[in-house]
């Protein structure tokens, strides 16, 4: 996963952006290889800090990912380029990628010798089970129960997590470190691969950090200001051991302000006072940037998603056909043209992005349903399901964050949800909560925009994580199932499609299609869009790697 926090902060109409640069190889999926040199600070601004806790753990930002992969590592690695490339698993603290055995339940690796952490301690085996334990230990993780309870012990651990022990799950022997599992995993080396799995010191502390602990990359975390700035310095101790999976990286201190507008972080890039925008540049800017700028603006697609939740388990949507309502009265084009437009948005119905594993088009909420892709909406249908339901009349508060383009989707929904006839109104949080008050239970929320961006290139990562069982936590600020759907029927063909892939990936890949369109029947969410993304970037800024996996390398970039 990686919700994109501030992603939508004033996309609007990024059109322009994309018809003023034209078919340039500059402005879609950069591979440029690194130029300039070593050395220099490269500034970056964002209007906020990432959302909830900096620990590497349970932290579900691409902000702070972006940031992690440079200062820690695991086991394995997606490998820093860019291009398709980037999706590839290479060693990363373990020597080589093992071939498991036991029928897939057993994987051992041999750890690098001579790391340390960028507190000088030596990396050992110790580390590496005290880091998994940890994981359940904190109890806010937001992927232990679904990612990484298939390590023998990791069940009893969620029930109580204060005494976990995974003795037989993670076996370490001298410089080697066995993890023994209850079922083979055909993704267990992407979770290895992602900063909850990165490894910290055993000697660090069994609950959730304020500061992130240290780490084996090229970079330290020198200061983690949530209303100043995040800084990153090197680490003394780091000596590259492996280009593929950490490169030493070329800047010498990064750093990102926080607080700044949209508008004045796209002023600061322009005049050379910061290097890069991680929020999206405001309309009015957009012309600017087409023309003065187009060599320093890069356009990517990404495998991701823009969606509303339904909770399933608060009037009036639990009840079905209440759902599937909203889904036929959606204008997907509506929702696009706020977002930027045809060009950098694509109209969805269903869970799975685009060329992604299992990805079949499939639309039932629509005029024209039979090619699978949205075609306008039916609003004749979705008032007849309304009155068939019965819930019309219903208050209903819809959430989002209060950026301009959330807060404009937000709009737009409390004004269909009146026309079908529910008393709706709109609740505009600040940006950096909304995430995390929406996916607690608690909090009774009925309606609620949020994000998707892959954690890695698997089926699982988006059906299973955002509407598995297992992902619904009550009472939680980390429950990234935050529609609380579960049909046991479905969550048995997710169980399946992940075993069948073991051995059959072809067939695991039919299984999850099947599992999008079940889910997509229920309707626990309008799916709205699969977007684009773009980087603005100072002329500083040399040798822009767009990794499908991390994004813009930041570290791979020079500013000197």
């Amino acid at each position: 996963m990686k919700r994109f926090a501030s992603f939508s902060a004033g996309v609007l109409v990024l059109a322009v952006v994309a018809a003023g640069c034209g078919g340039s190889s500059k402005k879609s999926s950069s591979t440029t290889p690194s130029a300039g040199g070593k050395g220099g600070t490269m500034k970056l601004v964002a209007n906020a800090a990432p959302p909830g806790s900096p620990d590497p753990q349970v932290n579900y930002t691409l902000q702070e990912w972006q940031l992690l992969i440079i200062t820690h590592d695991g086991l394995v690695a997606f490998r820093r380029t860019g291009g398709a490339a980037g999706t590839k698993v290479v060693p990363d603290l373990a020597e080589s990628i093992p071939k498991p055995t036991n029928g897939g339940k057993t994987w051992t690796f041999k750890l690098r010798s001579g790391i340390k952490f960028s507190d000088g301690t030596p990396l050992t085996g110790k580390d590496v089970k005290a880091t998994f334990e940890r994981l359940f230990k904190i109890g806010t993780s937001p992927n232990a129960g679904t990612w990484y309870n298939v390590i023998k012990g990791g069940d009893a651990c969620l029930k109580t997590p204060k005494t976990c022990s995974l003795a037989q799950g993670v076996v370490v022997k001298g410089n080697t470190v066995t993890f023994n599992l209850t079922t083979a995993d055909p993704e267990f080396l992407d979770k290895l691969g992602v900063p909850f799995a990165f490894i910290l010191p055993a000697s660090t502390p069994p609950k959730q950090a304020d500061f992130p602990p240290p780490g084996t990359g090229p970079y330290k975390w020198a200061q983690y200001a949530p209303n100043k700035q995040i800084k990153l310095v090197r680490n003394t101790f780091f000596k590259q051991w492996s280009k593929d999976a950490q490169p030493a990286g070329n800047p010498d201190v990064i750093v990102e302000k926080f607080g700044l507008t949209s508008e004045a972080e796209v002023t600061a890039v322009e005049n050379n006072q910061a290097d890069w925008v991680f929020d999206q540049p405001p309309a009015d800017r957009l012309s600017e940037l087409s023309t003065k700028y187009a060599d320093r603006v890069h356009i990517n697609p990404l495998t991701a998603i823009y969606y509303f939740a339904f909770n399933v388990n608060e009037p009036p949507f639990n009840n079905l056909k209440a759902r599937q309502a909203v889904n036929f009265a959606t204008d997907r084009s509506a929702l696009v043209k706020i977002y930027g437009g045809p060009k950098l948005g694509v109209p969805t119905c269903q869970i799975l992005p685009p060329n992604f594993p299992g990805y079949k088009p499939y639309c039932p909420y629509t005029k024209s349903p039979g090619s699978g892709k949205w075609t306008g909406p039916d609003m004749a249908k979705a008032k007849q399901l309304v009155a068939e339901s019965g819930t019309k009349g219903a208050a209903v508060k819809v959430n989002t964050d209060n950026t301009d383009v959330d807060k404009a989707y937000g709009l737009y929904f409390v004004s269909l949800l009146k026309q079908l006839g529910y008393k709706a109104t709109l609740q505009a949080l600040s940006a950096d909560i909304q995430y995390s008050y929406a996916q607690n239970s608690k909090n009774h929320v009925q309606f609620a925009f949020s994000s998707w961006f892959q954690d890695y290139p698997a089926a699982s990562d988006f059906l299973n994580i955002l509407l598995g069982c297992g992902s619904f936590h009550p009472n939680s600020n980390s429950s990234p199932n935050i529609a609380q759907f579960c049909d046991k029927g479905i969550q048995a063909d997710m169980d399946k499609a992940g075993k069948v892939g073991i051995t059959d990936p072809k067939g695991g890949n039919q299984i999850w299609a099947q599992v999008d369109k079940q889910v997509t029947d229920q309707a626990p969410w309008v799916a709205m869009f699969n977007p684009k993304y773009i980087d603005v970037l100072s002329s500083r800024v040399k040798g822009y790697l767009f990794s499908p996996q991390w994004y813009f390398l930041l570290d791979q970039a020079s500013v000197k």
